[in-house]
C-alpha cells in the first residue's frame, strides 16, 4: 500500500499548485476562523476548482454545524470531511449520513488514555488522524507544530486506515513512520515559513522525504 501524503492548510493558488505538482495525495483546506489558514467560502471554491481531480480535497472543520457544512459542500464539494473538534460518535454518524462523504476523525494524543476513544470512532469513521493534543489555552486544536510521543502508537491494533500529524517535518517523518507504522502523513506548520504561510521549497522537500521513506520501507520489506 502506498503512503498517503496530505498537505494541509493551503491557502494560495501558488502553494496549492506546488503541492499538486510535487505529488500530494490529499490537499487540506481549512474552514475554521481562529486558524491562520482559514479560507473564505469564495477562496475555497476557487482553490477547489484548481485541484481538478489531481488530489483528494479535504475540508477541515472544527465542531461545525450542518449549515456550515452545507456551505462548505456547496463551495468545495470535498472528497473527505476532516473533523478536528470534539465531535461525538453520534455526530460523526449523522454527518456521514447527511453529507455522504468519507469522514476522517482527528484524535488528539498526549497520553495512552487518549486512545480509549478509538473503538467508538473506528466503528463510524473511514480514517483516523492522530495529532498532538493542543495545550488547554490554545485557540485551535491543531497546526501548532508540536509532535506527540509516537511510541504511544507502537502497539496499536487498528484495522481502520490511519495517518499521523503534529510537528512533522521533512527531517523527522521517516522516524514517525517507522515507529507508528502509519500509512499516511499530514503536515501543515512543518512546511511553513510563518503561521499560515506555506513555503514552496519546504512542501517539495517534505513530499520528497515521504516518498524516499516509502521506497526505503518497500526495499526493506522485499529483503
Amino acid at each position: 500500500m502506498s503512503l498517503l501524503v496530505k498537505i494541509c492548510g493551503l491557502s494560495t493558488r501558488e502553494t496549492l499548485d506546488v503541492a499538486l505538482d510535487a505529488g500530494a495525495d490529499m490537499v487540506g483546506l481549512v474552514f475554521f476562523p481562529p486558524s491562520p489558514r482559514h479560507l473564505s467560502l469564495e477562496l475555497g471554491r476557487e482553490l477547489g476548482r484548481q485541484v481538478k481531480g489531481r488530489a483528494l480535497k479535504v475540508a477541515l472543520t472544527v465542531d461545525a454545524d450542518d449549515a456550515t457544512l452545507d456551505n462548505i459542500m456547496d463551495a468545495l464539494s470535498p472528497d473527505v470531511l476532516q473533523l478536528h473538534g470534539k465531535e461525538s460518535v453520534a455526530r460523526l454518524r449523522d454527518i456521514k449520513q447527511r453529507f455522504g462523504r468519507p469522514v476522517m476523525k482527528v484524535v488528539p494524543v498526549a497520553t495512552a488514555a487518549d486512545l480509549a476513544v478509538l473503538p467508538g470512532y473506528a466503528a463510524v469513521a473511514d480514517r483516523i488522524l492522530f495529532d498532538a493534543r493542543a495545550p488547554k489555552d490554545a485557540t485551535r486544536p491543531g497546526g501548532l507544530g508540536e509532535p506527540f510521543d509516537w511510541h504511544l502508537l507502537e502497539k496499536l491494533d487498528l484495522k481502520l486506515p490511519y495517518m499521523v500529524s503534529g510537528g512533522l517535518r521533512a527531517d523527522n517523518l521517516a522516524e514517525a513512520l517507522r515507529v507508528t507504522r502509519a500509512r499516511g502523513v499530514d503536515v501543515s506548520s512543518g512546511v511553513e515559513s510563518a503561521p499560515g504561510v506555506k513555503d514552496p521549497e519546504m512542501i517539495k522537500a517534505f513530499i520528497r522525504a515521504a516518498r524516499a521513506s516509502q521506497d526505503a520501507s518497500q526495499e526493506s520489506s522485499a529483503r
